[in-house]
C-alpha cells in the first residue's frame, strides 16, 4: 500500500471506507463554485478546510458578485456543514 492510501482502512463490499486517527489531508484544498445558470459563468474558490466558517465565507462571495436586485437560489446536498445554524441564519 502506498504512502498516500496507507492511513486509509480497507472497507469490505457493502462497507463505508473510513480513516484512522492519524489521517492527513497532505494539501488537498476544498473547491466551493457556483455557476450562473443564465451566463455559464462560474465563481469559484478554493478553502484549505471545509466547515462552516469557509462555506459562510464562500456564501459571502456570492453575495458580493450578485446584484442585489437579483434572487439567489442555491442548492447544496445534506453535508453538516450546509445545515449548520450559522448557515441557515
Amino acid at each position: 500500500m502506498s504512502e498516500a492510501t496507507s492511513s486509509l482502512t480497507r472497507a469490505g463490499f457493502g462497507y463505508v471506507q473510513g480513516v484512522t486517527h492519524d489521517y492527513k489531508r497532505h494539501g488537498t484544498t476544498t473547491l466551493f463554485a457556483a455557476l450562473n445558470v443564465l451566463t455559464g459563468e462560474v465563481l469559484a474558490s478554493c478553502k484549505p478546510r471545509h466547515r462552516h466558517q469557509e462555506f459562510l465565507s464562500f456564501l459571502r462571495e456570492i453575495d458580493a458578485a450578485v446584484p442585489p436586485e437579483l434572487d439567489i437560489h442555491c442548492i447544496v446536498d445534506n453535508y453538516a456543514t450546509h445545515s449548520h445554524p450559522k448557515i441557515k441564519a
